[in-house]
């Protein structure tokens, strides 16, 4: 009888780190803990703000300019993806597959519409030059309230 090892639990930012050689980005020590927060139990939506509360609430001292600029390297090394909602007001999605969504005017919730549940009939011609890379439809909501009898 052949006697087995335990499986080694995996180290607490394992998979931060894991994503972050992926993307080559240096691991530092905010990037790793940012990573944690974000990547660690499913997909989500996050502001930069609701990043740093979180982050502080952890005991993690990181200053806001300093998630902004990690959301934003993240963005661009293609770990998440920045849903524009109005000007100066963005969330930031750990779900990189191609999808929509749905924005709740007055309460902030973003929700995720699957990809192939909008069909687009046609696209305008791109400008000579360009290509297009890929289309972001954001449907815009407002809650109401349950019908009375």
């Amino acid at each position: 009888m052949t006697k087995q090892t335990p499986a080694r639990p995996e180290r607490p930012f394992a998979d931060a780190l894991r994503r972050l050689k992926k993307a080559e980005l240096r691991p530092t020590r905010q990037r790793l803990a940012l990573g944690k927060l974000l990547f660690d139990g499913g997909d989500r939506h996050v502001t930069a703000e609701n990043l740093h509360d979180e982050a502080t609430g952890h005991g993690i001292r990181v200053s806001l300019a300093t998630v902004y600029n990690t959301l934003n390297q993240f963005t661009a090394a293609g770990l998440l993806r920045e849903v524009v909602v109005a000007p100066g007001r963005s969330y930031f999605d750990t779900n990189i597959t191609d999808h929509h969504h749905f924005f709740y005017e007055d309460d902030g919730a973003l929700e995720d519409i699957p990809g192939d549940a909008i069909t687009l009939a046609t696209l305008p011609e791109p400008p000579v030059g360009a290509q297009v890379e890929r289309v972001d439809v954001v449907v815009r909501l407002s809650r109401t309230a349950p019908a009375s009898d």
